[in-house]
């Protein structure tokens, strides 16, 4: 490696590290100032405040991982076009590119990382966090509240060929509301639809109450009238534990689980859920190179060499246009989960939209 790759990597390698430090350092100090009256009143032990924000460093670094890149690398090359270091480099024929080749790799091996952390410990760690917490408000009136909260939009293929769509669900009290039940056959036709509003489970069974049921034929034609019934025992083997245990959250699975469950639910028909849970695999394939991505974004920024751009100056444009950026991934991804777009345009455009401008604005560089 060259002693100027050296110079440049060293210094955007120190910063970045320090943002990240000093990020983590300032949220566990803002967060336990923010909700020091809640601990005291739960007597939080030590030992578990230490697994709670311990539990929170993968959720953390992958968060902040882009601005800490962002900042070191616009830091850096903006104090080098302040003391005139650019022009010396162009000036012995290197470009653009070839200045920033170094950081790019170091970008590059930063959004690898953040990958890994995301798909890895991050679902881990935020189930961790979430036992955690109820364990710190256990015994408290706060922490009983808890137990009877309920699970709103919860979706599970289940065993017998049944998905279920379940408004809201209370684990406490063994209820379920707005409920839809698809049956299927072994080659994934639909043959029953059951809709209730809702269901109770006594003595081992589920008595759903304002059922109705739809039966239908090979070809997906509704067989008969529908069923009604005031009241109606349902056969389901799943217990309220297991709609418990089973639900699937995104954010809490991997990648190979959110394929998986993506193939069971394709054979449902459930296209909405499908199309959100697309758009979340293909994002977590996406958001990782955020970190190389927002380096690119920010050079040209930091080495406008005609007005000379001081650091700080370099470092609040990049900050606007690494926040745009992500507004930008916002808004493609709602469209992608309210069906206007495709799921993979959705994960994929801002990205490649920040890639192409940023690529075009360096070539515009003097």
């Amino acid at each position: 490696m060259r002693i100027l790759d050296r110079y440049i990597l060293k210094s955007i390698v120190l910063i970045f590290f320090s943002c990240i430090f000093i990020f983590l350092f300032l949220y566990v100090v803002i967060d336990l100032l923010s909700n020091l009256d809640e601990i005291l009143k739960h007597r939080a032990t030590f030992a578990l405040l230490v697994r709670y924000y311990l539990s929170y460093m993968p959720i953390m670094f992958v968060q902040v991982s882009p601005f800490a890149c962002l900042l070191s690398s616009v830091y850096t090359f903006a104090k080098l076009n302040h003391n005139n270091e650019i022009i010396a480099m162009r000036s012995s024929g290197l470009s653009i590119f070839e200045i920033a080749s170094k950081p790019l790799i170091f970008g590059l091996l930063i959004s690898l990382s953040v990958f890994w952390v995301n798909d890895r410990f991050v679902p881990v760690s935020l189930a961790e966090n979430q036992k955690i917490k109820v364990q710190i408000e256990e015994g408290s009136k706060k922490g009983m509240l808890k137990k009877t909260e309920t699970i709103a939009n919860l979706s599970m293929y289940g065993l017998r060929n049944r998905l279920f769509f379940i408004n809201k669900f209370s684990p406490a009290t063994k209820t379920m509301e707005g409920i839809t039940i698809l049956e299927q056959d072994e080659n994934q036709n639909l043959t029953r639809k059951i809709i209730a509003a809702k269901g109770t489970y006594r003595e081992g069974l589920w008595r759903f109450s304002q059922s109705t049921t739809f039966n239908f034929d090979n070809n997906g034609q509704v067989v008969a009238e529908p069923i009604y019934l005031e009241e109606e025992i349902m056969s389901i083997p799943e217990t309220p534990e297991n709609f418990t245990s089973l639900r699937q959250k995104p954010e809490l699975m991997s990648i190979r689980q959110i394929e998986d469950y993506v193939w069971r639910l394709s054979k449902s028909g459930a296209t909405s859920v499908i199309r959100n849970l697309k758009v979340d695999l293909y994002q977590r394939f996406f958001s990782p190179f955020t970190s190389i991505i927002i380096i690119l974004l920010g050079l040209p920024f930091a080495l406008m060499i005609r007005k000379r751009a001081t650091g700080m100056a370099a470092i609040g444009i990049s900050i606007i246009v690494g926040f745009l950026y992500y507004v930008l991934d916002a808004i493609f991804l709602a469209l992608g989960k309210s069906g206007i777009l495709m799921p993979l345009a959705a994960a994929s455009l801002s990205h490649l939209i920040a890639l192409g401008g940023s690529i075009y604005l360096i070539a515009k560089l003097p």
